[in-house]
Parts: structure tokens; C-alpha cells; sequence
């Protein structure tokens, strides 16, 4: 009678056992269908549906590169600049004065933490690239980080959770495809310069045409968001579709155009030359690759310093040469 007493004791306790972790994977599970809804649309009216070809949680030990390439990666004591999957295109190096660096990022706490270093012992390359914005510069004392998606697509919801640099340097999230350039944010979390005191506030996006505009935007907005960037944690999401853009900060609408509209601003603003009468501005139909990185803007301010590239840190971190562009999560949805 004690052994049957037994046994059904411990055939109880395991059902019980089972049972609660079978309530706890639900709510998991629950859980984890929240998360996986863009934030702008916590009922997924649009039926979006994750793509984890692109999206990333950053909740590795290591980048996946199948996912990423990251450029400047080191072998034999240098950077190397060689696409994985276009190994006869040029690599860009980033831009002068600061140059990418393989070395300039870290997985923590389920993130991933993009870094702008004061390296002037770096090995940096001698070339002096004439960019087609800006003048000349050498590479020269700041390194900066750059992953690129290898996986692309076309349309749909794209969102980032991110922590712009409070730091003299852009935390940037765009991406490129054929002649394309699409900038969902280039942020300047903390100026150094007293007049670009707006910078900390502005949001700047814009889609490019480098087909026949060299790069200039089609379109391009540069507005004060109410908060600054570098202070928090910001969800920003973009809606892309053949019809135009949506925009989105913290879940709220913050603006839109459409793809009449894109092509209404270039004929306006493009005065360059003339453009041709039936000439589509809306040159965002392309496929793209994702671009996470860092870039010193010389328009805006340069730091020739470690303390002016720090100048924002907190006291503790002053000392330590690095500046974070933190990000937890970029997620990609699509439609059926």
C-alpha cells in the first residue's frame, strides 16, 4: 500500500509538472507572438508576417554572419574590405576621416552595441577618397563600425529599437539597392558644435536616386521630433510599400508621403538639371540589404580629440575612447 502510495505521489507531481510548464510555454508562446507584431499595430491588422531571413534579435553570442557581413574584418593583423557574396565590387571604407573597422562592435545583454573608437593607432589606409559629398579627408584617428544584411528584400514593415550615440558621430540605419540609397535615420545624437544644437533633436530620412542624381534625394525630410535622440530608447518603423511611406516613432504615425508626392518634391527640389517630364521620383521599388553603422558627417562637426568625441559621456566612461550606438532588435515584416 506505501509503494502504491508512492508511486501515485510521484505520477501526481509529474503531471503537475508537466501541466505547468505546458501553462508557462504558452504564455511564452503568447508572449512571444506580442513581440513579433510591428509596434505601430499591437493587433496586427496588416497581417504582417515576420521575416527571420532579415530580422535580428541579437540575442547571440556571436553576429550570425549568414545574416550580416561585417566589413573591415581582420585577418593577418588588417582590415579586410571584401564582400562574402560580392567579392568583385568595391567596399566602401566609411567615411573620411573615420574609417569601419571589424573589431567595433559587441553582443551584451541580448544587444547589439555598435562602437565609434578613438584608434589613431589604427592601420588605416592611405587612400584619399573624394567622396560625392563633402571634401576630401584622410582616414585618420576614429574607427567605426558597419554590418550589412546579406539577405534582401522588397516591401514591407521594417522596424529598429535603438539608442543613438550621445557623441559627435551619426548612428545610422538605412539601406541600398540597384542605384537606390533608402535612409530610414541618420541621427547626430550629441553635437559638439554650438550651432548644430538642433541636430540632437532632428530626424533626417530620405530616399536617393544614384542612378541619375549622383545621390541626391528624391525626397528627404528633416524634422525636430520633440525629444533627444541620444537620451533613450526609441522604436522607429517604416512602412514601405509601391503605393509610398509611412513613418513611425514610438507606435505613433509621425509622417508619410506618397510615391506621387516623392516624385512632386523631386521636380521641385532638383534643380540641377532638368529633369525628364515622365521621370519617377519614387526610385524605392527596388530590393535592398540593410546598413547598420556609424559615420563621422564633417558638415556638421568633426571631433580632433578623444575628449571632444567623449564630451558627452557619462564621468566613469570618459576616458575609454568609445562611444555606443546600442540596438536591440531589427525585425522585417512582409505580406502574405
Amino acid at each position: 500500500m506505501k509503494t502504491y502510495t508512492f508511486y501515485t505521489t510521484i505520477i501526481l507531481l509529474a503531471c503537475l509538472t508537466i501541466a505547468c510548464n505546458g501553462q508557462k510555454s504558452a504564455h511564452q508562446t503568447q508572449k512571444t507572438k506580442a513581440q513579433v507584431v510591428p509596434f505601430s499595430d499591437p493587433k496586427n491588422r496588416g497581417d504582417w508576417r515576420l521575416s527571420t531571413e532579415v530580422s535580428d534579435e541579437f540575442d547571440t553570442q556571436e553576429i550570425d554572419e549568414e545574416k550580416w557581413y561585417i566589413v573591415g574584418k581582420f585577418e593577418n593583423g588588417k582590415p579586410v574590405y571584401k564582400h562574402p557574396d560580392k567579392p568583385n565590387k568595391k567596399v566602401w571604407k566609411g567615411r573620411a576621416p573615420s574609417q569601419f573597422s571589424g573589431r567595433n562592435y559587441r553582443l551584451e545583454n541580448g544587444k547589439l552595441i555598435l562602437e565609434a573608437r578613438w584608434e589613431p593607432d589604427f592601420p588605416f589606409s592611405e587612400d584619399i577618397v573624394t567622396p560625392v559629398f563633402g571634401e576630401a579627408l584622410p582616414y585618420e584617428n576614429i574607427t567605426t563600425p558597419c554590418i550589412i544584411g546579406r539577405k534582401d528584400f522588397k516591401y514591407g514593415y521594417i522596424e529598429i529599437k535603438s539608442k543613438a550615440a550621445n557623441a559627435p558621430v551619426s548612428s545610422a540605419f538605412w539601406a541600398t539597392g540597384n542605384n537606390l540609397e533608402f535612409d530610414f535615420y541618420e541621427t547626430y545624437g550629441g553635437t559638439i558644435n554650438p550651432n548644430k544644437k538642433h541636430l540632437d533633436n532632428q530626424l533626417w530620412w530620405s530616399i536617393r536616386d544614384w542612378k541619375n542624381l549622383r545621390g541626391k534625394p528624391t525626397y528627404t525630410e528633416k524634422k525636430d521630433v520633440g525629444f533627444r535622440i541620444a537620451d533613450d530608447w526609441h522604436i522607429w518603423g517604416i512602412e514601405w510599400s509601391e503605393k509610398g511611406v509611412k513613418y513611425f516613432i514610438d507606435g505613433k504615425l509621425f509622417s508619410e508621403v506618397t510615391a506621387e508626392e516623392v516624385t512632386a518634391w523631386a521636380k521641385e527640389n532638383r534643380t540641377e538639371k532638368p529633369l525628364p517630364e515622365d521621370y519617377n521620383g519614387y526610385v524605392a521599388t527596388k530590393p535592398i540589404n540593410l546598413w547598420l553603422d556609424m559615420e563621422i558627417f564633417p558638415w556638421h562637426d568633426i571631433p580632433k580629440t578623444k575628449a571632444q568625441l567623449e564630451a558627452h559621456s557619462p564621468e566613469n566612461k570618459k576616458d575609454d575612447g568609445v562611444i555606443d550606438f546600442e540596438v536591440e532588435y531589427v525585425r522585417v515584416w512582409q505580406k502574405k
